[in-house]
């Protein structure tokens, strides 16, 4: 999970964390992100496939703003 300049966070998966990132801040990257960068890395965990880590991405778009800050805290 990322963290755009304005303060809203943004959940994704990849199989390169670093290259996503500097999509991400170049521009190229999520059409949300656009505009919004930088973006900082606040949250990250690792799963063995794509299926699982998709699964953990579509849970924490339905986060709230709160439940998203206190995982990051964790």
């Amino acid at each position: 999970m990322v963290q755009c300049k304005y303060g809203t966070y943004y959940a994704g998966w990849t199989n390169d964390l670093k290259k996503r990132l500097e999509a991400h801040n170049c521009g190229k990257g999520a059409k949300y992100l656009r505009g919004k960068g930088p973006v900082k890395l606040v949250y990250k965990k690792r799963y063995p496939t794509a299926q699982e880590a998709q699964a953990q991405e579509w849970y924490l778009k339905k986060l709230t703003r709160e439940k998203k800050e206190a995982l990051i805290r964790s």
